[in-house]
């Protein structure tokens, strides 16, 4: 998988940002409750499993972080972006 140069990262989906080191894209959600949350990160699983690309990722109550990175490549990839956009398209919060 090719990495994506710095240019190719400038219009990300939704309010998907480029880490400080230019190797992932994260995004920060929040949601009424724990159960909206982790519906969320159910629905997070199951376009991961479906695209075979997988999240890091952390929830707290009613927070979920995201973090969206290709480790074999080293960095972000179209598919870091493509699951970034099946994120945006589906979510019901704002981030």
């Amino acid at each position: 998988m090719k990495l994506l140069k710095p240019e190719d990262l400038g219009a990300l989906p939704g309010k998907w940002a480029l880490a400080a080191d230019g190797k992932s894209i994260h995004q920060s959600f929040k949601f009424k409750s724990f159960a909206e949350a982790w519906s969320f990160m159910s629905h997070v699983a199951l376009l991961a499993e479906k695209m075979d690309h997988h999240p890091d990722w952390s929830n707290s109550y009613n927070k979920v972080a995201i973090t969206l990175t290709t480790h074999a490549a080293g960095g972000v990839t179209r598919r870091d972006l493509a699951l970034a956009q099946a994120i945006t398209d589906f979510v019901w919060v704002a981030g």
